[in-house]
């Protein structure tokens, strides 16, 4: 989509527009259903995006003018193309918890908040069929009591699957099996904004195009996902003196068998602004993980080995969520909380992260890194004080030189096969209606980068 049509789209859309659209939407979904309220449209039109400072400094970025939550799949396709009709845009929403401004409405329009439609429609083996507002706690929850598990679920847990699928990229479960885009999602409902307002299956390969793409080329309606066999997971939670200790054993962690749903370690700064738990002791680095409890033995043996100690053994679905919910960008969240208006962080990647971890800290002033146990290569957050937008582009190079992966969080651009989802969408979104200033077809190293 290109910025023409974008401007193009949004000076077309009027109040009577957006007026016409509402009475439509109230007979449609029911007036409870529908808001123009000010409160509303002000909890709509904004995301995680305080976690970046650079994103910070420009906002607001946009406001809905209407929001709209639908209760079915069904109801999600008939609003689209209700809103195709008035040529309103559409900024598809979850929970909202999205870092990066995502679900921001930057044209203004209809915030589509798929919350509502919570259906769990079928259980089978191996799969289950949701409804795109389904919490993925619920899930989990759902298919534990079945006898199976989620292969993965963010570290927001009660993020609902239609904004994982559309926004995230990994989390807890992806040591063993790999991106969001990897055999996750078996077929999935979408919609386009074609003013069909129909639901269009898609399954495996034909799905994967719409994974990760903020709603650009198709709103998730529906999603059937894959499940596995439940395993007897356990909160492992270990200390160490230093953080290089705790760094020692990530790759052998993710190398236990069997495979752990999640590794986390942070350095005693980081570890301190977490919630205070016995598990999680003053002064010290913290690791923690969810393992299974064949390979409890084999982890306490790598933690004493390198200098640590095991501080506690959790048990229930509870502990899990909770052990998930201090991984990947919430260490940096705690750490925002304790220090407000002082950190930033880079997602970064690589052996580099074990190897040369003090030369990765100093690329920042103030470098601190929280570091994930990956298939493949280990993965973090490294946080810095921040100064300056440039100061953090002008890390990248510097990381670059290190060997160092790293992925921009301070942008809301499609950076996942941003090429093929703009082909995509010229046919499912030929006006420009869905998610606007959310794709573009080029981006260069200062927009993001991933290595």
């Amino acid at each position: 989509m290109t910025g023409e049509v974008t401007a193009a789209v949004t000076a077309a859309v009027t109040n009577e527009n957006v007026r016409a659209l509402a009475a439509e939407l109230r007979d449609l979904l029911g007036a409870e259903n529908v808001s123009a309220d000010a409160a509303a449209l002000e909890r709509a039109s904004v995301d995680g995006a305080r976690l970046s400072p650079i994103i910070v400094e420009q906002l607001p970025l946009g406001r809905a003018e209407l929001v709209a939550w639908p209760t079915s799949a069904e109801l999600i396709a008939a609003t689209v193309a209700a809103a195709v009709r008035h040529r309103v845009p559409v900024t598809p929403r979850g929970k909202g918890t999205g870092n990066y401004g995502q679900a921001i409405p930057m044209s203004g329009g209809l915030v589509l908040d798929t919350t509502r439609a919570r259906a769990i429609v079928e259980f089978g083996e191996g799969y289950v069929v949701v409804e795109a507002g389904v919490p993925m706690a619920k899930i989990e929850h759902e298919a534990n009591a079945r006898g199976q598990q989620v292969l993965m679920y963010p570290s927001t847990a009660n993020s609902s699957i239609g904004g994982f699928l559309s926004g995230g990229s990994g989390g807890t479960g992806s040591i063993r099996h790999g991106m969001l885009h990897q055999d996750f999602a078996l077929a999935l409902d979408v919609v386009h904004a074609d003013g069909e307002g129909t639901l269009v299956h898609v399954e495996g390969a034909d799905a994967e195009p719409y994974i990760h793409n903020y709603g650009t080329a198709g709103i998730i309606a529906r999603a059937k996902i894959a499940l596995e066999p439940l395993q007897p997971w356990r909160g492992f939670f270990a200390s160490f003196d230093t953080f290089e200790q705790a760094l020692s054993v990530i790759r052998p962690f993710a190398e236990l068998e069997p495979t752990p749903r999640l590794v986390s370690a942070d350095p005693p700064v980081l570890a301190a602004a977490l919630p205070a738990d016995e598990g999680i002791p003053a002064g010290r680095a913290s690791l923690r993980a969810i393992l299974d409890e064949a390979s409890l033995p084999a982890a306490t043996a790598l933690v004493e080995q390198a200098g640590g100690r095991v501080e506690l053994v959790r048990e229930g679905t509870q502990a899990m969520l909770k052990i998930s919910r201090i991984s990947y960008n919430h260490p940096i969240e705690w750490l925002q909380k304790s220090h407000p208006g002082r950190y930033f962080h880079v997602e970064v990647a690589g052996d580099a992260l074990v190897d040369r971890i003090a030369e990765v800290e100093r690329v920042y002033v103030g470098g601190m890194l929280h570091i994930e146990a990956q298939k493949g290569r280990p993965i973090g957050m490294l946080a810095g004080i921040y100064s300056s937008a440039q100061e953090v582009y002008d890390g990248f190079d510097k990381l670059t030189e290190l060997g160092v992966g790293f992925h921009n969080c301070h942008q809301w651009y499609v950076d996942y096969q941003p090429e093929r989802t703009a082909e995509l969408a010229r046919t499912t979104d030929p006006l420009g209606l869905l998610n606007p200033g959310k794709l573009q077809q080029e981006l260069t190293v200062r927009t993001g980068r991933q290595a």
